[in-house]
């Protein structure tokens, strides 16, 4: 079963993302904060996937380490049309996907599922 994080501060993203996931027979967790996922990966717990929401306040700290996941994991973002912050276009080149909102999680979970399956999204 492939494990997705979902990191968002926002709750109702993160689990109704979570939910439609483990719906479709994904290992979904939730996390908080980009430093969560760091968390995970040093205990062993490793991602085939993540969904990172945007909207998040993001430093030049959590700029790189997304930066750093990005080239090990496939990363989903979930972004705002606004022109993104200083230092996002470090990372957000690096994606596999940018989905814009407003986005359905319908759309975030086919774009997870296409990715896994070795298709551009």
């Amino acid at each position: 079963m492939p494990r997705v994080f979902i990191v968002s501060n926002d709750w109702t993203l993160r689990a109704a993302v979570r939910a439609e996931l483990r719906d479709a027979h994904f290992d979904a967790r939730g996390m908080d904060a980009i430093a969560d996922v760091g968390e995970a990966i040093a205990q062993g717990i490793a991602p085939a996937a993540v969904v990172l929401d945007a909207a998040m306040e993001i430093g030049p700290a959590q700029r790189q380490a997304i930066a750093n996941l990005a080239q090990r994991v496939p990363l989903v973002v979930v972004a705002s049309r606004i022109e993104p912050g200083a230092g996002a276009q470090e990372w957000l080149g690096k994606t596999a996907a940018v989905l814009f909102r407003p986005v359905r999680v319908g759309d975030i979970v086919a774009c997870v599922k296409k990715i896994l399956r070795g298709e551009a999204a």
